[in-house]
């Protein structure tokens, strides 16, 4: 693969990364298949840097689900909860644009724990509290997807390095 290819892909993979953090792209997948066209085009040992990259990449997505997951867990927060503020995320998303999506999940997890605590005392309170151990369990989820795309795009430039 020549410069401009490297070049392709580099760009792929900063804009993947990029998507993680924005939602609008699927950040994974897109550094996921930018290292898969390089190693289509430079062939041979790619293959070995590219198996690399997708148990990375996997192993993030593991991560990103079952940790934060298992906090909320235990923190509490219901599944209807949570399938609340992301239809309501989902809606916010196309109502305002970018933004929309984590108002309308922090909207939805509140309004999910207050109807879960209807009848408890100060159950405002305890929505909220609710709503700031999901938001934060979020950052956790958009962090280790990051760190794993990070170190995919990292094993990348090294493959890209000493195959050249």
């Amino acid at each position: 693969m020549g410069d401009a290819g490297l070049v392709v892909v580099a760009l792929a993979m900063a804009v993947g990364l990029v998507g993680i953090v924005v939602p609008v792209l699927p950040g994974t997948v897109l550094v996921g298949l930018a290292a898969l066209a390089w190693a289509l085009g430079q062939g041979g040992a790619a293959w070995v840097w590219f198996a690399g990259i997708v148990v990375l990449l996997a192993a993030g997505q593991v991560a990103m689900y079952l940790l934060p997951g298992r906090r909320m867990t235990r923190a509490g927060i219901g599944k209807r909860t949570l399938l609340l503020g992301a239809v309501l995320g989902v809606v916010g998303f196309f109502v305002v644009p970018v933004l929309g999506l984590p108002l309308g999940f922090v909207l939805g997890v509140f309004l999910g724990e207050l109807l879960a605590a209807h009848g408890v005392p100060d159950r405002a309170r305890r929505a909220w509290r609710s709503t700031v151990v999901a938001v934060k369990n979020v950052g956790l989820s958009v962090a280790l997807e990051g760190a794993a795309a990070l170190l995919a795009t990292t094993v990348w430039v090294v493959g890209a390095l000493t195959l050249r």
